[in-house]
């Protein structure tokens, strides 16, 4: 799929569906906000890859972090997003982008992603991915990446993605990322199913 026809997918998601109706809806993202919480202070730069109407912004916020982005395809989920916050929408940086062909315009002391890595299911996307990712990232920084576990979903709002074990994921993201902690989660989706994620966290060491 283009890159033109894959942000016109995921414009299309987030028109036809409430933030609730999305399988990935989390009402409070527990776990993301662990690793975040472990892994930096509240004067530290976050990035959300693929943040969409995620409400991690909303509790990043609220817990005095003052450097946030959020970055997403489709720029209609980064609008509910603003709805949602209000004024408070001023104080995040909103970047609407493709992450595997993105210019970062700063460095960033934590990279969070949930589910975009897992969508990139050729060779050529992941190693772009991973391009940007070292580019954005600070010395030491932290990558805190989410996909589909094995065992979970082969496919996600009609496309096909790949899974992992923190190891394999560890595999595929090379020499330079250091795999430092790890944690499966449970999701249930709003309609009651259950979709196994891993949770890996890592350090930048180069």
């Amino acid at each position: 799929m283009s890159q033109k026809s894959l942000q016109a997918h995921w414009q299309g998601v987030y028109e036809n569906k409430g933030e609730t109706e999305l399988t990935w809806f989390e009402n409070r993202p527990e776990t993301s906000l662990n690793f975040i919480k472990q892994s930096t202070a509240t004067t530290d730069s976050i990035i959300d890859v693929g943040g969409g109407a995620s409400r991690l912004v909303d509790e990043i916020l609220a817990l005095g972090y003052n450097d946030i982005s959020v970055l997403d395809m489709s720029k209609q989920a980064l609008l509910q997003s603003q709805q949602r916050l209000g004024e408070k929408a001023k104080l995040i940086q909103w970047l609407v982008a493709d992450v595997t062909t993105w210019k970062p315009p700063q460095k960033y002391t934590l990279w969070h992603d949930r589910a975009v890595f897992h969508f990139l299911t050729l060779d050529k996307q992941r190693q772009e991915y991973l391009d940007v990712l070292s580019q954005s990232l600070t010395q030491n920084g932290t990558a805190v990446i989410a996909t589909f576990a094995l065992g979970g979903p082969e496919k996600c709002s009609g496309l096909d993605v790949e899974r992992y074990s923190p190891e394999t994921l560890s595999a595929v993201m090379g020499d330079e990322f250091l795999l430092v902690d790890s944690k499966h989660q449970q999701h249930r989706t709003p309609n009651g199913g259950v979709q196994i994620f891993q949770y890996s966290k890592f350090l930048k060491q180069k």
